[in-house]
């Protein structure tokens, strides 16, 4: 298989990762100190890392969670989950949301009923980025914080929760669109692509231990781009936060083309799937598998979010609101209330803006905040004190590794862990192209000032420890 197809199937946006949810601060060789604890994530395309560690926090603990992706629509659809994973029992319950986020997460049409989910959560999250544009002392949200992004990244993401809100009259089809890219990576094979579908599932996800997949789930996802059919229902709608921007050059003139750009391939099935604490859940009858990596996903899902509401409150107290709980509600409002009274005339546009931030209940988990950083950070972090030493814990994904360099030694805590995505689940690499790549990520990480540990516990990943001093 050539490198150009292996892209083409694995895209050029990472809308979920290639691995499983982990526990970022679980590692034996993790130093938990008593103060803040601190995760730097580097291209991990969506939020099961941080919703996993966040599960094995004590009561005591606190955790800041910084994350770096390559392109402001990863960012835009990071804040979108995280927020659908913030709703209070309130407004959803836990099962719905769930469902909900899974059909968000890994469907390219969802149901009607989740696209106007989606629209409210995008129009509360471009009403939280503006807020941060007109403020003159823009402070952070106590959950979810993106003042450290610089002032046109977020206009792009204000432009991009605009286009979810009002998506185009007439959209592109996102069957046409998901059928060209499956066009492309088959070729001449295209005709007999369900014998390739069942041989990439049985030859190849089976084989590297995601035998929950199901036959059925795995190629309706395939041939359609919808993975989670939890509800009987209408899948007809564009899910537009899978949706983004990619250019092509067309007679010398560089032509910017929306569709869908992931990966169509490994399947989203990954991220929540195909591990599970209970074990029950991977039993099987005359060899097969009982339940399915959906159900396996709903089960994950579900404890996490089970998790976040224990650790969470609802915030929002209409007889008497706590600007300051909130988990997307911004800690400056006391400071604009002062500025209305001193300000009459403009009182009643910012009593509007405070009202509507006000109406973003979504939970405020006690400890927890996650921070998003520009794109391109990552090698600046070094040249900030601040970041010196910081993070007790570093992941970055396979498609930023070539990132990492000596720099990093630098912002790593003393007996920090870096863990490295692996591409076992890229299905088009051959067994020598995936151990080249672990040893290659072996030597970046060696000259990184990393070392590797002795008890590796999942080849989807490679664990490194900062070498003494």
């Amino acid at each position: 298989m050539s490198a150009g197809r292996t892209v083409e199937a694995a895209g050029c946006v990472t809308w979920w990762g290639f691995g499983p949810a982990r526990d970022l601060l679980s590692s034996d060789k993790t130093v938990r100190s008593d103060g803040e604890l601190n995760v730097l994530l580097v291209g991990s395309g969506d939020p099961r890392h941080i919703l996993k560690t966040i599960t094995g926090l004590t009561h005591s603990d606190t955790l800041h969670v910084w994350v770096i992706e390559n392109s402001m629509e990863v960012v835009a659809r990071q804040l979108l989950l995280l927020y659908l994973s913030l709703l209070t029992p309130e407004n959803i319950s836990l099962h719905k949301k769930t469902e909900v986020f899974l059909e968000v997460f890994g469907n390219s049409e969802i149901r009607k009923e989740t696209e106007e989910t989606l629209k409210h959560a995008a129009a509360q999250l471009s009403l939280s980025i503006t807020h941060t544009l007109e403020s003159s002392d823009s402070h952070t949200h106590p959950c979810l914080d993106t003042s450290l992004l610089k002032f046109k990244e977020r206009d792009e993401l204000l432009r991009i929760f605009k286009l979810w809100e009002r998506p185009p009259s007439v959209p592109a089809s996102v069957c046409k669109v998901w059928d060209a890219r499956v066009r492309q990576h088959l070729g001449t094979r295209y005709d007999s692509r369900q014998g390739g579908f069942d041989w990439d599932l049985s030859m190849k996800l089976h084989q590297r231990g995601c035998g929950v997949i199901s036959k059925h789930q795995y190629v309706k996802w395939r041939e359609s781009g919808v993975a989670f059919e939890m509800r009987e229902g209408l899948y007809q709608t564009a899910n537009q936060s899978l949706l983004s921007t990619r250019l092509f050059n067309h007679r010398g003139e560089r032509v910017a083309v929306r569709g869908y750009w992931g990966d169509i391939v490994s399947s989203p099935y990954l991220s929540f799937g195909i591990e599970t604490e209970n074990k029950d859940l991977l039993n099987k009858q005359n060899n097969q598998h009982v339940k399915t990596a959906q159900d396996i996903s709903e089960v994950n899902i579900l404890a996490l979010f089970e998790c976040l509401a224990t650790r969470g409150s609802s915030s929002l107290n209409e007889d008497a609101p706590n600007p300051s709980s909130s988990c997307c509600q911004s800690t400056d409002s006391l400071t604009t209330e002062e500025q209305t009274q001193n300000n009459p005339a403009s009182s009643q546009t910012h009593t509007e803006a405070e009202q509507q931030t006000r109406a973003l209940d979504l939970l405020n988990v006690s400890g927890v905040k996650v921070s998003f950083l520009s794109p391109d950070s990552l090698n600046k972090l070094p040249l900030k004190n601040k970041y010196r030493s910081l993070f007790n814990s570093i992941f970055c994904s396979a498609s930023m590794v070539h990132q990492l360099d000596s720099s990093l030694r630098e912002i790593a805590a003393p007996d920090a862990a870096l863990v490295i995505e692996l591409v076992k689940f890229l299905l088009d690499l051959s067994k020598e192209q995936v151990s080249g790549f672990a040893d290659r990520v072996k030597e970046i990480a060696e000259e990184s000032g990393f070392t590797a540990t002795h008890d590796q516990s999942s080849d989807a990943y490679a664990e490194f420890t900062r070498k003494k001093d």
